[in-house]
């Protein structure tokens, strides 16, 4: 009876040759930028749901700080969520939003300085903004009171302004051109990468064979 005869061919014990630098550049900033995404998302959600979801679950509302009044606190650009507050409730101290006119749209923002109460039994508040060298004119009614801070988040007004001004359609359109671009981009790159890996394996795997 014969020997099974078994033939192995010889590779040329020459190493592979080293992955591109290129490749893995670009494997790096693929992973930077997915990261960069990521990040952007998260903070995207986040400020969605102190500036949107929130207010609208409390019954509460973002408004945009525009004059100098209330900084260091609140400088313009600034976000304030103000939450209804029964006028029972409001203290010294608290920051108050409240209608110029009972009935107008005209809100001011001030923090109460002094509680009064009238021989009516209604209260007023002295308010007076915090930059400001003196107390507004008039007390505030409980009529006018709107509500008060709850938080704040700085700039954010500035871009609610933008996006609900005459630009609005420009920057939403922007925003959506970068985002499609951005996820065309990021397809593209992984499925060239995928098939330049899977050529590498294919190589590596015919350098020897049994027969």
């Amino acid at each position: 009876m014969r020997d099974s005869i078994v033939i192995q061919a010889e590779t040329t014990g020459e190493p592979l040759p080293p992955e591109p630098a290129t490749s893995s550049r670009g494997g790096l900033l693929r992973a930077l930028l997915n990261a960069v995404a990521v990040a952007l998302l998260v903070g995207i959600l986040a400020v969605g749901a102190f500036a949107i979801a929130v207010p609208a679950l409390t019954g509460s509302t973002a408004l945009t700080v525009l004059t100098s009044s209330m900084e260091p606190h609140l400088p313009p650009g600034t976000m304030v969520v103000v939450r209804p507050t029964d006028a029972a409730d409001v203290e010294p101290g608290m920051v108050l939003t409240y209608q110029l006119r009972s009935g107008e749209p005209t809100l001011i923002t001030h923090r109460v300085t002094q509680v009064l109460a009238g021989a009516d039994g209604e209260r007023r508040f002295i308010t007076k903004g915090d930059n400001n060298a003196t107390a507004d004119a008039d007390p505030v009614r409980e009529v006018q009171v709107r509500g008060t801070v709850w938080y704040a988040i700085p700039w954010l007004g500035w871009v609610a302004v933008a996006i609900t001004g005459p630009h609005r359609a420009i920057m939403v359109t922007v925003a959506v051109v970068l985002l499609f671009g951005y996820a065309a981009w990021a397809f593209g790159s992984g499925l060239i990468e995928r098939i330049r890996r899977r050529g590498r394996v294919a190589s590596r795997g015919s350098g020897s064979a049994h027969l």
